[in-house]
């Protein structure tokens, strides 16, 4: 039996260009956020951010694969989930009450608005920076649209004062517990930790989005989520990460970081392949457009590649080493 191979169909990039995502923009009215610039958030309260703590990734680090709570009392694997849950709360009641590990955030807001199809312009301090976005080029169904991040933004000639938001988040002081459960030899409570403060720094990421929405941008004073809502996504507005679907190339945080302060704000150092040290940190962007949505570019075909390397002012070699995951 022959397997047929599906091939998939790709747009020019003009033509994905041309068929973006249709916004009303005349009847949008955008909310000014409460400050503009960046904000910090030192010591932030871990008992609070617990709360926010989805614990299915926790269970996917031991590779016990099933939905929260019901891993718990699974047939198969509830005893081991269940010993692991319990062990996880103890060490994290530890964790609080003896303060092992720190929470730092920032969060900004700057004055934004589309210039190009795939280009947002950000103020700050009277300069401008740009923003670069990759849209998909992938042929879609009729009246789909090929998503970019910039088309959530207010182009210039609608005269909208718009805005974009970015945060980076960390969780610290995991080092000198980390060495002394490898002098212990004690790789269950080395792992545990770490997972630990990996679901702190999303927690933490989920909580200032949640803060953002209701006070500090204010878009959505009203809302009223449970944590099973938060984490199914049914807030609105997103926050995409440099280098995850929405925004693959992670060299896009350079800029996050300048806006936000760089190292000496946010308490995060970007390594020279651009991860993040503490590595239980996240950054994001906050888009506050009801129609803005988390998707995957997908693969990009080569045309769009050199407009990309174009407007970021780099050789097609860089822009291909950074992009390679999303090359056709």
């Amino acid at each position: 039996m022959t397997i047929k191979k599906t091939v998939k169909q790709f747009l020019s990039f003009a033509e994905a260009q041309k068929n973006n995502t249709k916004i009303n923009w005349p009847s949008y009215k955008p909310v000014a956020p409460t400050f503009t610039g960046a904000q910090q958030f030192d010591n932030f309260d871990l008992s609070e951010l617990r709360k926010y703590i989805d614990w299915q990734p926790f269970f996917i680090a031991w590779e016990l694969h099933g939905k929260f709570p019901q891993i718990l009392s699974d047939d198969k694997v509830g005893v081991e989930a269940t010993k692991l849950y319990n062990d996880a709360n103890a060490l994290l009641d530890k964790i609080i009450a003896e303060k092992w590990l720190t929470a730092k955030g920032t969060v900004g807001f700057w004055p934004a608005s589309k210039t190009a199809p795939d280009t947002i312009e950000v103020t700050n301090n009277g300069s401008t920076i740009k923003l670069e976005s990759l849209r998909q080029q992938i042929k879609k169904a009729d009246g789909q649209p090929n998503l970019s991040l910039a088309d959530f933004v207010a182009p210039a000639e609608e005269k909208l004062q718009d805005y974009i938001g970015a945060f980076a988040v960390t969780i610290k002081g995991i080092e000198e517990h980390i060495k002394r459960f490898e002098s212990q030899h004690d790789d269950y409570n080395k792992i545990t930790l770490q997972a630990l403060a990996d679901r702190l720094a999303e927690a933490f990421a989920e909580c200032l989005h949640e803060k953002t929405r209701k006070e500090l941008w204010g878009y959505e004073k009203e809302e009223q989520l449970s944590n099973e809502q938060l984490i199914k996504e049914e807030y609105t507005g997103i926050r995409p990460a440099p280098g995850y679907p929405a925004c693959p190339d992670h060299t896009e945080k350079y800029k996050l970081f300048d806006l936000l302060g760089g190292e000496a704000a946010t308490g995060i150092h970007l390594t020279e392949s651009l991860a993040m040290f503490p590595a239980s940190s996240v950054c994001g962007w906050y888009f506050a457009h009801p129609e803005s949505k988390y998707f995957g570019v997908g693969k990009i075909n080569e045309d769009q590649l050199k407009d990309y390397a174009q407007r970021k002012g780099m050789t097609l070699d860089v822009a291909t080493r950074w992009l390679r995951p999303v090359l056709e």
